[in-house]
């Protein structure tokens, strides 16, 4: 579903990413750990095609996005739904407006059509009646799970969340872990799950790839992450000082 094949990614002649080499199947769960400021937001806006990328492929659903014009990109971002971290809601926008918002730009449904459609999101995301809500009326759990509600509202093939449980309390990181693992079994989304959460991606994910230096240096199940010999990888999963990584 997802290819990105020798993508290069720079800011100013600094090399953000290396040359990353990615497959995601369709239908899996596919976690991008890695330390701090390595390009793992970058990565995943650019799968999005919301970065454009200095080289290389970004395949999805067996088209190159890269280079690709504003008309034709727009019916393949159709297929993507995006959760930012920190949620990115409207302050100014009531959960009803901001989860119907992308729905108004892609689609033209008149107005019962899409409160069905908002109350059906929220419901699966168990935040049933909050459409008159403001974000700040709302925890930052819920800030989450509205991000989320926005992202299913246009019924997406692709579900890509940037740091899903950045700033959340351990128990409110298990209810997004969970929530990520419902909607991908219930809704066959396929799922790319940036994270330096170690426990949230031992939870959701079907594989992981490890992004050092601009490059996967490593993907695995679980079990085979927690078992490598790649110092790189042992250090992070681990959390130790010693290491590779100096910090």
């Amino acid at each position: 579903m997802i290819e990105l094949r020798r993508l290069v990614y720079t800011i100013q002649d600094r090399h953000i990413l290396r040359g990353v080499d990615m497959r995601v199947e369709r239908g899996e769960t596919f976690a991008v750990v890695g330390y701090s400021g390595v390009g793992k937001s970058t990565l995943l806006k650019c799968i999005a095609g919301l970065l454009e990328p200095a080289s290389g492929e970004v395949i999805i659903d067996g088209v190159n996005i890269v280079g690709m014009p504003e008309s034709k990109l727009r019916p393949i971002r159709a297929k993507i739904g995006m959760v930012f971290q920190n949620a990115a809601l409207f302050d100014s926008l009531t959960v009803y407006e901001n989860v119907s918002f992308g729905l108004r730009h892609q689609r033209k449904l008149p107005e019962d059509e899409i409160r069905k459609i908002v109350a059906e999101k929220l419901a699966l995301v168990g935040l049933s009646n909050t459409e008159n809500l403001y974000p700040s009326q709302l925890s930052g759990g819920m800030q989450k799970r509205v991000g989320i509600a926005r992202a299913l509202a246009v019924n997406p093939e692709i579900l890509l969340y940037d740091e899903p449980t950045s700033g959340l309390d351990p128990v409110m990181s298990a209810v997004i872990g969970d929530l990520i693992v419902r909607l991908r079994d219930n809704l066959g989304v396929t799922t790319v799950v940036v994270s330096h959460d170690v426990v949230l991606t031992k939870k959701v994910a079907n594989r992981i790839g490890m992004l050092h230096r601009g490059r996967i240096c490593m993907v695995g199940t679980w079990d085979e992450i927690e078992t490598t010999d790649n110092p790189v990888v042992r250090q992070f999963i681990s959390g130790s000082i010693e290491g590779p990584v100096k910090v």
